[in-house]
């Protein structure tokens, strides 16, 4: 791992191979970096992704759940391209909310904007914000129920995503979940004009389907993807779709 410093603080990320990284992979609420490994492969453009602030190896942030977290994932997000040369965001569910913020937010304009399994809006159940709270391991295990995060969960799929959950721990995630609840800009998206690509799994629950339909129909520029049998990490089950996707749109 690799880190860059800013903002008071330092953030950690991972380069794919020596050529310089294209694509900057920006994880979901609860995740890190290693939720992109599949898009470390040789048939996937050169890449870099990160942990953002209190992920993985990356300091975290005192900050409120809603728009200063953002503000910090974004500046994460910036110093990391800056750092790398990466000119194209990718983000599943939250991350791609991350993506979007930037590009509304920041004067960082990327050439590309990849959204996966995510929205310009991301409400949350109270339900589930309460589970978080009162039973996290209870959270992580409906987490990974058959066709919320995978369609299939299968042990290889499940393992590493429910450790990674657990590791980031109870208040980092509650906090992404309460930031995805506060989230809203539906009433902004229209005037994203950098060419963006949807991508969303056909048995996605927590970002459907018609969520990205709505991105299509509201952005400028923008593309859709939908992928068959797969949820709401299609990076994870259809890797080599995911990726044929991204190169395609990248050409």
């Amino acid at each position: 791992m690799e880190t860059v410093s800013h903002d008071g603080r330092t953030t950690a990320y991972r380069t794919a191979s020596d050529d310089d990284p294209t694509v900057c992979y920006i994880h979901g609420a609860g995740g890190a970096h290693d939720v992109w490994t599949q898009q470390f492969r040789g048939d996937a453009p050169p890449a870099v992704a990160l942990d953002l602030s209190g992920h993985g190896e990356s300091d975290d942030i005192s900050a409120d759940a809603g728009t200063e977290t953002l503000d910090a994932y974004a500046d994460d997000v910036v110093a990391v391209c800056e750092a790398t040369g990466a000119s194209v965001l990718c983000g599943n569910s939250m991350g791609g909310a991350v993506a979007l913020w930037i590009v509304l937010e920041r004067a960082f304009e990327p050439d590309g904007l990849i959204l996966a399994d995510t929205g310009a809006k991301l409400s949350v159940d109270p339900d589930f914000l309460d589970t978080i709270s009162a039973d996290f391991e209870g959270a992580v295990d409906f987490l990974h129920r058959p066709d919320m995060l995978f369609h299939e969960p299968s042990d290889e799929l499940v393992e590493p995503s429910r450790q990674a959950l657990l590791e980031t721990g109870q208040d980092v995630t509650l906090r992404d979940f309460e930031t995805c609840d506060a989230y809203d800009v539906r009433d902004r998206v229209g005037t994203v004009s950098v060419p963006t690509l949807a991508l969303c799994g056909e048995h996605d629950p927590l970002t459907p389907p018609a969520f990205h339909e709505f991105l299509a129909d509201e952005l400028p520029d923008c593309s859709l993807t939908i992928f068959d049998d797969a949820a709401h990490m299609p990076m994870l089950e259809r890797p080599a779709a995911f990726n044929e996707a991204v190169r395609s749109f990248l050409d």
